[in-house]
Formats: C-alpha cells, structure tokens, sequence
C-alpha cells in the first residue's frame, strides 16, 4: 500500500516526544508498546516508585491515537497495546467512537479516564491505577476488563450497554463523593459480569441492570459503614445465576469453578445492607458459604424476589434482618444454622415449593424457623410449611405444622378464648388428634360408671322409670344430643346432681371440640 505524506500517511506529529513516537508506531503496526523496567517493584502501577519522562505519554496523544490515528502498516492491523506506561493529563473520549483495540496493562493514568456516550470494540484494562473511570452509556460491542486494577474515586458505569463480558476480577474500588463505590444503575451485560475478589469500598449499585448470563461476586468483599447499602441491587435482571459464594485463592483456582479439595478459599462478605428486591434470577441465588455483617437497622433484603431455587446456606447474621417478603422460590435449600433468630426473619406472602435442607433440619427447628418469621402471630408461614410437607407426603409433619399454627394463634387471643383454646388442644390437639375424643370420652365413662355405681338415687315417679344402670346413665350425660333414656327420671341432690351437671358440661365441651376438628379437617381436604 503506497503511503504519503503527513501524519495520517503514517509519518508521526513533530511535537511527539521519543516515548510518544514509539507509542505511535507501535499502533500502527498493532504491537505490544512495553515500557517496563523487569523490576517488580519499579514496575507495580499501584507503588510509589516515580515514573520519569522516558514512560510517560500524554493523554491527548493517545485520544488522537485511537479517534484518528494513522493507518496500520501494510498487512497490519491497528491497536493501541500499552504496557508499563503513565498516561499524564485526563484520558478525554467522551462521545467518540474507538474502532482499534484497546488493552493496557500495568499503567498508571495521572487524572480521570473519561468514556461517557463513547464506543468502542473492546477495551481491557489489566492492573492498573486509575483516579476514577466515568463511563456512563459506554457502548462496547465485545469486553470490557478491568481486572485488578485499582480506582481511587470509584467507577460510573450508569446505563452503559456491554456486549458480552464485564470483568471486574480482583478490583479494588474506593467511592467516589456521592459514596458509591460502582454505580452502574441501569447497565446492560451482554453475557457474564465477573467480579470475584473484587473489593468495594462504599456501595455497589446495580439498580435495574441486566446481566445477559451470570452474576458472579465470588470471594468479593463490599465493605460501606458510610451508609445503609453494600449492594443495592432491586430489579436486578440475571438470566441465570447470581453467585455470593467463596472464591478460590492461587494458581490452581479457576473462575467459576467450585474450589478443589485443599485450596485456599475466600468467602463473600458484605459489611453493609443488601437490597435484591424485585430481582429475577433465571437459574439461582447463591448465598453459600456468605458472611454478612449488619447492623441492628439493615437488612438482606430478597423482597418479591423470583428465582427457581435460592441456597441460603451462608452464615447466620449475628445482627440485622432477613427479609423474603413477597418472594417466590421454587426449591429453598437451607440450613438450620444459616437462619436469623425470632423478630429479625421476615416471610410474609414467601412462596417455595419444595424444601431442600443441607444437613438436620427436624421438624422441632423447623418450627422455630416459622416462628421467627414474625413478632405477632401470622397463619401464612405455617400454612405454607404445612402445604410443602403434605406435598412431600410427610402428613404426619403438616398436622403438627398446623397444631403449631393453633397454639402460636392461641396466645394472641383474648382470656376467654384463650381458655377455650386449651380445651380444644388438651381434647382433640384442635382437631389434629381426633383420636383424643374418644380416649377421653372412654376415661370419663369409666369414671362415672364407677361413682355413679355407689350411688341409687330415688326415682321422680314411682312405676315410671327404667332399671337404675350407673353405665349407661353416665353414657347419657356425655352424650347431649343422644337420648338414651336414663337422664329426667331419677332425683339427684347435693354432690351428684353437681357431678351430673360437670358430666353433662363435659360432654358438650368434647362434642363441640370434636365438631370444630371435624369442620377443620374437612376444610384442610
């Protein structure tokens, strides 16, 4: 290809510097532009160590580069390719469209790296120390990386479009003025937003964005005691799954992958609140293995979250709130120890289908999972938890669900009705016992059969009444709708027409018992 004269023939601007004059023909050859000295610590963006003239570019060189640099060598394609490189001034690209590939590695930037409304390809930046990048409606058509570098001000990624991958793997991100560590509200990811070992300092915002497959915070620490949020995330969109889980530490450890046997692991924990609510995840929301750390007036808040299976199997909180209100799940797998304690788990209106515990979960812990659900008595946990084991065909379990259900309602109610209570569960178990009815009913015959044997109370009228029989006369007093024509026609005082009148008491107290389970019953089928 026949190359003329001037700048975009390919000859370089008279006012470069030499670093600046090899940086150029480095892009237009699509070459690696490495200023590294081979010393570790020279050479580590993040020290201390200067970095003099013979490494340094000036920022409005390299946006000349990429929005109108020369073209590439004969059978060459252009890329800016810098390694080892400070980058002075601020990186201005604000609403430019970038056609050649971007990676840098190892650089230092002076000032703020501006991207707003720009375009690109893909842009990588590896291990690198940035002020602030300020991207809000990047558009990238492939990846944007920004592994391990480091960002002293935070990151704006709001309504910006990725088309495939966000990386933003073992980040350190400090906040910026208004607290947020990453703001990337509304945000749109092509495919996988990988951030696992990332470290925020401040409040990660996912408001309203779209992940197009997975969201991965494995091994991430958000730590924020500025304000309420770590993770301020509803209507977050995962097509697939959202990992809050350990991370694996070293060579050996792959991304995405469950840590082998003998790696070194990280945990996920969060210092600060979480907010999911309205979230929809396509596959799972995976808490295994998280710690978090809240204070008495924050929550990990999953309100109408939808998700096909939720794995909370994290650590218990030691403070703060668990709240599930409105959110349907298919399979809940949990354990018995990641649960918060009475007046700090919230469930009302929470959906499952099914019950997956890792490891014990009695019915007896079970229970108390239920009760923590709420301060005052609510049927709907219980009524749930009944309806998932008689699904599972454990009937035996939802009766004594529902029995629990009884006895929680029964200490809200009023003296009264709180003895009437007792009535029903020390007769019938209010119904879930039935088999009690007639046990007590046999002991309270046998009862009166006994007293009323020595006892022969004169008749009313003489030749008008039946044979004196202490056994059926006894079974008359219980039964009160049943005439067993023994009762009206013998004269009962003093102690015997007392205990009469307790048998006669008696019997209706168990007949109605016994008609208030069958109704409940009836209605349960």
């Amino acid at each position: 290809m026949a190359e003329g004269a001037g700048p975009r023939a390919g000859e370089p601007p008279e006012d470069l510097t030499a670093t600046e004059a090899g940086m150029w023909q480095a892009f237009r050859n699509g070459s690696v532009y490495d200023l590294s000295s081979g010393d570790t610590v020279v050479d580590d963006p993040h020290g201390g160590h200067p970095w003099g003239p013979e490494r340094t570019v000036r920022a409005r060189v390299v946006c000349w580069l990429l929005l109108d640099g020369p073209p590439a060598l004969a059978g060459r394609v252009s890329s800016l390719k810098l390694v080892g490189v400070l980058i002075s001034g601020a990186l201005d690209l604000a609403g430019g469209t970038v056609v050649p590939y971007v990676e840098m590695r190892d650089c230092r930037f002076e000032r703020d790296v501006l991207l707003p409304e720009a375009r690109f390809t893909t842009v990588r930046m590896v291990d690198c120390a940035v002020p602030r990048l300020e991207a809000a409606r990047l558009h990238t058509e492939g990846d944007l990386h920004l592994p391990r570098c480091r960002f002293l001000g935070g990151i704006r990624l709001t309504d910006a479009r990725i088309g495939t991958d966000l990386l933003l793997n073992q980040a350190i991100v400090h906040r910026d003025r208004s607290g947020r560590s990453i703001a990337a509200d509304g945000m749109t990811v092509g495919q996988d937003l990988q951030a696992e070992l990332l470290e925020s300092h401040g409040e990660l915002s996912l408001r309203s964005a779209t992940i197009g497959v997975s969201l991965s915070l494995r091994g991430a620490r958000l730590v924020n005691p500025y304000t309420r949020l770590a993770l301020n995330a509803p209507q977050l969109t995962v097509e697939r799954s959202l990992y809050l889980t350990p991370a694996g530490l070293g060579a050996q450890a792959r991304s995405g992958m469950t840590p082998a046997r003998g790696t070194r692991i990280q945990r996920f924990e969060c210092q600060g609140g979480v907010r999911l609510d309205d979230g929809r995840f396509g596959d799972a929301v995976d808490f295994e293995g998280a710690r978090f750390s809240l204070a008495d007036d924050q929550e990990l808040s999953l309100r109408r979250v939808q998700t096909p299976e939720l794995r909370f199997l994290g650590e218990r909180p030691a403070r703060g709130r668990v709240v599930l209100s409105g959110a349907r799940v298919v399979n809940l797998m949990d354990r018995a120890d990641s649960w918060p304690g009475p007046g700090r788990l919230h469930m009302g209106g929470f959906t499952y289908e099914n019950l997956v515990p890792r490891g014990p979960f009695p019915l007896a812990l079970r229970l108390r999972w239920v009760d923590a659900a709420s301060a005052e008595y609510n049927p709907e946990p219980y009524e749930r938890l009944a309806a998932v084991l008689r699904a599972g065909g454990e009937d035996e379990d939802a009766r004594l669900v529902l029995l629990a259900k009884q006895r929680r309602r029964r200490e809200s109610l009023p003296l009264a009705a709180k003895l009437w209570g007792y009535a029903q569960d020390w007769t019938v178990a209010y119904g879930y016992r039935p088999g009690r009815a007639a046990v007590w009913m046999a002991v309270l015959w046998a009862a009166g059969s006994l007293a009323f044997a020595h006892g022969h109370p004169p008749p009313l009228k003489g030749g008008e009444h039946p044979p004196w029989d202490p056994a059926l006369f006894a079974l008359d007093l219980l039964l009160p709708v049943i005439d067993l024509g023994q009762v009206g026609f013998w004269q009962l005082r003093g102690g015997w027409q007392w205990l009469s009148a307790a048998f006669v008491l008696l019997g209706w107290i168990l007949a109605t018992t016994v008609a208030a389970g069958a109704t409940r019953t009836l209605r349960r089928s």
